[in-house]
């Protein structure tokens, strides 16, 4: 028999509740757009940091990518086209989106390379060359 645990329930109560209202969809008339987090992905290779971030709908002019101070930001607008339309349900989050990271030090600001294809951000950050560790030196206490 498990014993109860009364702060499992508050938790998961509260997760519950932090994910109706990440669920609920934005309305057409609202007349502030909303924020929103595209899904994204950070993953290493020998070579490189990658960060693939999905942005659909979203043109090369309406994101802004910088680096500064070794943080990563991207950010952007998902605009809502309204001409012509008339909504009944909006479901597909639009509006500013930012997400900074902190990279790692070892990376080459002057190499950082993106690209916008079928929806997909994808960032490449090439690993700084590292000279050849010198050996261990031997530090005498004088």
């Amino acid at each position: 028999m498990d014993k109860w645990d009364p702060l499992k329930d508050i938790y998961t109560l509260r997760e519950r509740v932090n994910r109706l209202f990440e669920d609920i969809p934005p309305c057409a008339g609202d007349p502030e757009p909303t924020v929103w987090m595209p899904a994204l992905d950070i993953y290493e290779t020998p070579e490189d940091f990658v960060v693939k971030a999905d942005l659909p709908e979203i043109s090369e002019k309406d994101v802004n990518i910088t680096v500064e101070q070794n943080i990563l930001r991207i950010s952007g607008r998902r605009k809502l086209h309204e001409e012509g339309r008339q909504y009944h349900m909006v479901e597909r989050s639009f509006g500013a989106f930012s997400r900074s990271f902190v990279l790692p030090s070892a990376i080459d600001a002057d190499g950082i390379k993106a690209t916008l294809t079928d929806g997909i951000l994808t960032v490449r950050l090439p690993r700084k060359h590292m000279p050849e560790d010198d050996p261990p030196r031997q530090i005498h206490i004088n």
